[in-house]
C-alpha cells in the first residue's frame, strides 16, 4: 500500500511560511510615518541618554508588534556601532492573562544569572519582586527597554507604569536606565491610568490606523512574490483579498490569512491558480474561524448576551436598547441552565465591552427631558455566523 503522502507536490506554494502569523518581514511596508516617529523616540538610546517612554495604539493586525520587532532589531545593531551608547537590554512580555506579580517575577527571572535560583512563585509579594528587579537592573547596568504587549490586559497597570519609569528618580536604581514600550489594542487605555501615572510617563504616543486597500495590496504583492510559484496566484485575487480586508478592519493579518486560506483551498481542490472564487470561499472560512476564537475568549455571560443580540438581528428588531436585551438574555441564559446576571448595569458593562471588541455597533440616543440619554445596539457581523458558532461551542461542552 502506497503512502497517503506519496502524491503530495507543490503546485501553489513556494514558501508558505511567508504567509504565517509568526513570519517577521525584513522590510516593513506602508508604515513609514510610524517608523519615523518610533525612530525619533528611541534615538536617545544611541547617545547614552535615558530613553523616552513609548505607547503604541491600534487594533490587532495593524503592524504594531511587527514594527516594534523591526525597530528594536535595528536599534540593537546601531547601538553596537555607537561609542556613546550603553549596552542595550530588551525585555519583552505579553501581559494578557498575567497579574502584576507574574509580570515582575518573569522579568526578575529573565534578568537572573543562569546559575541563580528562580524567584519563588509563593511566599513573597509584588514589592519584594520589584526590589529584586531593581537589584538585577543595577547589577547589569546599561539601558533597559521593557516591551509590554497587551498592557491594557494587566490587572494593575498603574503600579507597573508608575514604578518602572520612576525607579531612577526614586533611587531604586543608579546604574541602569529604563524605558517603557507599551502596546495596546485599546485606544482609550490611557484614560484608565491615574493622573500621577500619566504625569510620570510623559510618553510618545504612536497610533496605527487601519490600512487602506492600496496599502494592503502593496503588502500582499510583496508576500505573494515569495509565497507562490510563478503564475500560481491571479493578480485579481490579491487585489480582492486586499479590498475585502480594507472594507472590514483594514487588517494586514486578515488580508494575509485570506490569501493563504484561498491558496490552501485551490491546492486542496487540485487547481494550480488562486482565483477570486478561492478568496470568496476563504473569506467565509477566515471569518468563521476568527469569530469562533473571539467568542470562545469571552466569558459565559458575554457569549449569552452576544447570542441574544444576534437573535434580535435575525428578527430584524435592531437597534435595541439594553433593557430589552436584558429580558431576552435572561431567557437565553435560562435555556442553557445558567443563572442570569441580576442587574441591568452588569449587562450594560458586557454590552460596552462587546462594542469595544468590535462585535457590536452602539448608537447614542438623546430624547431630551422626556426620554433621556441611552444607547442602542446592533450586531456588527452576520448573525448567522454568531448563532452557528455558538451552537458549535455548546456542542463541544
Amino acid at each position: 500500500m502506497s503512502s497517503p503522502f506519496s502524491g503530495a507536490t507543490e503546485r501553489i506554494f513556494s514558501d508558505k511560511s511567508v504567509l504565517s502569523e509568526s513570519y517577521q518581514p525584513e522590510t516593513i511596508l506602508e508604515r513609514d510615518e510610524e517608523i519615523d516617529a518610533y525612530s525619533h523616540a528611541l534615538q536617545d538610546v544611541l547617545f547614552g541618554r535615558e530613553p523616552e517612554n513609548i505607547f503604541l495604539y491600534g487594533k490587532a493586525g495593524l503592524g504594531k508588534t511587527a514594527v516594534t520587532t523591526y525597530m528594536l532589531e535595528e536599534l540593537q545593531s546601531e547601538v553596537k556601532t555607537r561609542e556613546e551608547a550603553d549596552e542595550l537590554h530588551i525585555h519583552e512580555i505579553n501581559c494578557n492573562g498575567r497579574t502584576l506579580f507574574m509580570v515582575v517575577r518573569r522579568l526578575v527571572n529573565d534578568l537572573f544569572p543562569d546559575s541563580a535560583s528562580k524567584f519563588p512563585k509563593r511566599g513573597l509579594g509584588t514589592g519584594d519582586a520589584f526590589d529584586e528587579l531593581y537589584q538585577q537592573l543595577d547589577r547589569l547596568g546599561g539601558t533597559h527597554l521593557f516591551v509590554f504587549d497587551e498592557i491594557d490586559h494587566l490587572d494593575d497597570a498603574n503600579t507597573l507604569l508608575y514604578e518602572l519609569p520612576r525607579a531612577r528618580s526614586n533611587g531604586h536604581v543608579t546604574d541602569a536606565q529604563i524605558g517603557i514600550i507599551g502596546i495596546s489594542n485599546n485606544y482609550t487605555f490611557r484614560q484608565s491610568l491615574s493622573p500621577k501615572v500619566k504625569d510620570t510617563l510623559m510618553e510618545t504616543e504612536i497610533s496605527f490606523s487601519p490600512y487602506d486597500a492600496g496599502e494592503l495590496q502593496t503588502i500582499l504583492d510583496h508576500r505573494a512574490e515569495r509565497a507562490f510559484i510563478d503564475g500560481a496566484c491571479d493578480i485579481s485575487a490579491i487585489a480582492k483579498a486586499a479590498a475585502l480586508s480594507a472594507q472590514d478592519m483594514g487588517n494586514a493579518r486578515q488580508a494575509i490569512d485570506l490569501l493563504r486560506v484561498g491558496a490552501e483551498i485551490a491546492e486542496r481542490t487540485g487547481e494550480e491558480v488562486v482565483t477570486d472564487d478561492h478568496i470568496d470561499e476563504a473569506r467565509i472560512r477566515v471569518q468563521r474561524g476568527r469569530l469562533q476564537n473571539k467568542i470562545r475568549d469571552q466569558t459565559e455571560h458575554a457569549q449569552y448576551i452576544l447570542e441574544t443580540v444576534a437573535k434580535f438581528e435575525e428578527q430584524r428588531e435592531v437597534p435595541v436598547r439594553s433593557k430589552t436585551i436584558q429580558k431576552k438574555y435572561e431567557q437565553v441564559a435560562d435555556a442553557y441552565g445558567a443563572s442570569p446576571l441580576t442587574t441591568l448595569k452588569s449587562v450594560q458593562d458586557h454590552l460596552s465591552d462587546l462594542h469595544m471588541l468590535g462585535f457590536l455597533v452602539r448608537h447614542e440616543r438623546n430624547k431630551g427631558l422626556s426620554g433621556g440619554q441611552y444607547y442602542e445596539y446592533e450586531l456588527d457581523l452576520d448573525p448567522t455566523i454568531v448563532l452557528e458558532t455558538r451552537a458549535e461551542l455548546e456542542q463541544m461542552t
